[in-house]
């Protein structure tokens, strides 16, 4: 093909756009991150129900599947857009957002599919730690370790990258739909990763519970952002999700126990660990945030962070609550109560200032084209 140096002489099958369809790429990334998601609760509910496990075994497969199905699916899409471009030809918008380019113009990669990409290469890093802490100690016996917490982290940003994926298809209901369910995964997965923290609820106040009401805030925030009822769409999200492995979680440890012939602990209650961490008023919660969002696209520079405040003490006033109908444990003492529920009222409005904002940068991922609600 004969190409002038200033793109003269393009030819009309080199200034095409390229032919790879948005929903696959992105249906495949989705899939990644749901793998992660059933093998990350099968084996907290491992770690729950029978005990410390080794780094082979079959829920570790499905988490490290899904940083591979990420990592090579980022990794195709950017080699296919970087040769579109090379080539003259146009890359859609809708494919993964807009093109960032990569060491000089040598790659072109849609921003969402980048960050996917590199999240599963800090995945493979956390991967190897993890390998090497089992070498070390023989097993794990606790969830928060600090390859695991890594791990969570890399896969939190490779579901990251998804919802900007999804995002950019915008004008599309699969689009919509894709990116709030993203968010859904990213709420109920994030539950986890405030396990990071759970050392420091030694006082009054349970951190666990104010930093997950700050990231769910933040996510269902985002969700209202970007799309009108954007909250509680993702709150259904989550709720299902959460409904899913409540079922899931239990059965999945027992079989497989049962498949490699190990007991399971004795006096085991069956309750299934993650989705017990997952607040169960995120439903009215998204209300909440809709309704207090809903009136203009440009509320008031302070409105979310109310909403998100008011959320956030929602989910901080009812935890205890939870924790009873949960654990039949008895209800916290007073003070743990308010000063938990005022440090997840703080968090939850600054991630109702952030998710906002966070919201916008996602309508902009897609191309400018005027989308209907």
């Amino acid at each position: 093909m004969d190409l002038t140096a200033n793109g003269r002489g393009l030819t009309a099958e080199a200034t095409a756009p390229i032919t790879i369809r948005p929903w696959l790429p992105a249906a495949i990334l989705f899939a990644a991150s749901m793998t992660f998601a059933v093998g990350s609760t099968w084996d907290i509910q491992w770690h729950s129900d029978v005990g410390p496990d080794t780094f082979f075994t079959l829920p570790h497969l499905f988490i490290y599947a899904s940083a591979a199905i990420a990592g090579f699916t980022g990794l195709t899409v950017i080699l296919v857009t970087s040769a579109a471009g090379r080539a003259g030809r146009r890359v859609d918008g809708e494919l993964g957002g807009p093109g960032i380019s990569v060491f000089g113009r040598t790659f072109t990669a849609p921003l969402g599919y980048m960050v996917a990409a590199l999240g599963a290469a800090s995945f493979l890093l956390y991967g190897l730690w993890d390998l090497w802490w089992h070498s070390l100690y023989g097993f794990d016996a606790i969830i928060d370790s600090p390859p695991h917490i890594g791990l969570f982290l890399s896969s939190t940003v490779i579901s990251v990258g998804t919802v900007i994926v999804f995002g950019a298809a915008r004008a599309h209901r699969w689009g919509r739909l894709g990116a709030l369910f993203a968010l859904a995964h990213l709420a109920t997965s994030s539950t986890v990763t405030a396990l990071a923290v759970q050392r420091l609820s030694t006082g009054t106040v349970r951190w666990t519970v104010a930093v997950t009401a700050f990231m769910v805030i933040l996510l269902m925030v985002v969700g209202a952002g970007f799309q009108r009822w954007g909250a509680t769409v993702t709150a259904v999200f989550s709720s299902a999700i959460q409904g899913v492995f409540w079922w899931f979680a239990p059965w999945a440890a027992r079989a497989y126990a049962d498949f490699v012939g190990l007991p399971m602990r004795e006096h085991i209650r069956g309750i299934p660990a993650t989705p017990a961490l997952i607040p169960f008023c995120l439903i009215p919660v998204g209300i909440v945030i809709d309704l207090l969002l809903r009136r203009t696209d440009s509320p008031a520079r302070l409105l979310p962070a109310l909403a998100g405040g008011l959320g956030g003490a929602i989910i901080g006033g009812f935890n205890p609550v939870q924790q009873v109908i949960i654990y039949d444990a008895r209800l916290s003492h007073a003070s743990v109560i308010i000063a938990t529920t005022v440090a997840a009222a703080l968090l939850g409005a600054l991630g109702g200032y952030l998710g906002w904002r966070f919201g916008d940068m996602l309508r902009l991922s897609a191309p400018s084209e005027k989308v209907s609600a």
